[in-house]
């Protein structure tokens, strides 16, 4: 029989202290995270510039996926005085949407390169690191110092990376490898008035992309190292051991044992990676000359802040919601698929037949009586 002291500890109930020590994190998600989510639909679904007041419903999202212009008796109405402020107002905002279509497309297209440009060398370099340091047979000298210098990157801010990068391949008179190039006679050594062959490293199309690629990947590969190290480090030494004394090569080990029980630590490194990618704004946007991003390296995120802070004619704040919202499913469901693709179908199959056995046993019970036999 418990004593009265025991009885009076069991009463005792701590866990409303557990919810006052987290209250601070769902305040600061409610404010800073969760009503800024909620006011991007509200604003997907609401005009843009002078008309932002009224709503439009799926307007914004059929300019931005469909390319829509303006006819001929449109232009008319538009330049005609004696047009109702209503409809002049639709045409304005419409005509200002010009080419939004163009602009969105584009710069999916570009953030869907730029990710998958950059997560391919990663995920080879990262994993191929990773297997490396944590192999027991291989007794690598300054095995610490190596993980902190390739992880150190990480922790750069995009501004300085960014800036780096400009310096590196800027003009020619400046930038180290254009200069570099210049004098080996493979591109014209140009002075600093004229600059357009000296820049295009950062001006034109695959170029500026292998740079935004290389960044992207020079910085986030410690990072992803280190978590398929700790994938790696995971799995039970024995499986290693008996495939070391049944024969197995290195490529065998790795292929049958490391790459299946790593399985849930890359699905988490895909879908992190894929979120990243698909936001990427910070050296997208920096890595530029002028006022303007360059067409070829703007993603969505860029777009999103371009046409929210610095709309052509006035800030297109619908049209950036609705840019959101779309990046925000297509993120979902591309994160679904991985998901779904990567699934445990044997743990899957297994449940189905348990559920199954327990269907029979329930059925044979009930064709007797419910008593078991």
């Amino acid at each position: 029989m418990a004593s009265a002291a025991q009885r009076r500890i069991k009463s005792i109930s701590y866990a409303k202290y557990g919810y006052i020590f987290i209250l601070p994190f769902f305040l600061v998600y409610f404010f800073f995270q969760l009503w800024p989510l909620i006011n991007t639909f509200i604003v997907a679904f609401q005009g843009n510039g002078t008309n932002s007041g009224n709503p439009v419903g799926f307007e914004n999202f059929e300019l931005l996926l469909k390319n829509v212009t303006l006819t001929a008796s449109e232009k008319a109405q538009l330049l005609d005085p004696n047009t109702p402020d209503d409809v002049y107002n639709a045409l304005a905002a419409k005509n200002g949407a010009a080419g939004i279509h163009t602009d969105f497309v584009n710069a999916f297209k570009n953030t869907i390169i730029l990710w998958v440009g950059n997560f391919i060398p990663q995920i080879a370099l990262s994993l191929s690191l990773a297997v490396w340091f944590t192999d027991a047979k291989l007794k690598i000298p300054g095995k610490g110092f190596f993980k902190v210098v390739m992880y150190m990157p990480n922790i750069i801010t995009a501004a300085s990376v960014a800036v780096l990068f400009l310096s590196l391949f800027g003009e020619s008179k400046f930038g180290v490898v254009n200069q570099m190039l210049a004098e080996l006679g493979i591109v014209e050594n140009l002075d600093i008035a004229n600059k357009s062959t000296a820049i295009k490293f950062v001006t034109t199309k695959w170029p500026s992309r292998f740079i935004v690629m290389f960044i992207q990947t020079w910085m986030w590969f410690g990072n992803t190292m280190i978590m398929l190290m700790s994938g790696i480090m995971g799995i039970n030494p024995s499986l290693f051991e008996a495939a070391s004394i049944d024969g197995a090569t290195s490529g065998q080990t790795f292929r049958k044992i490391t790459l299946p029980l790593l399985s849930p630590i890359m699905v988490y490194t895909l879908v992190t990676s894929m979120i990243g990618g698909l936001q990427m704004y910070d050296i997208p946007y920096l890595y530029h000359v002028g006022d303007n991003v360059s067409k070829h390296i703007e993603t969505v995120a860029v777009f999103i802040y371009r046409h929210f802070h610095t709309g052509r004619q006035f800030q297109n704040y619908g049209y950036s919601g609705a840019a959101s919202v779309l990046l925000f499913f297509v993120t979902l469901a591309l994160g679904m698929v991985t998901f779904y693709i990567n699934r445990d179908t044997d743990a899957i199959a297994k449940k189905k037949q348990r559920k199954k056995l327990a269907q029979q046993m329930k059925a044979q019970n009930k064709q007797f009586g419910g008593l078991g036999v």
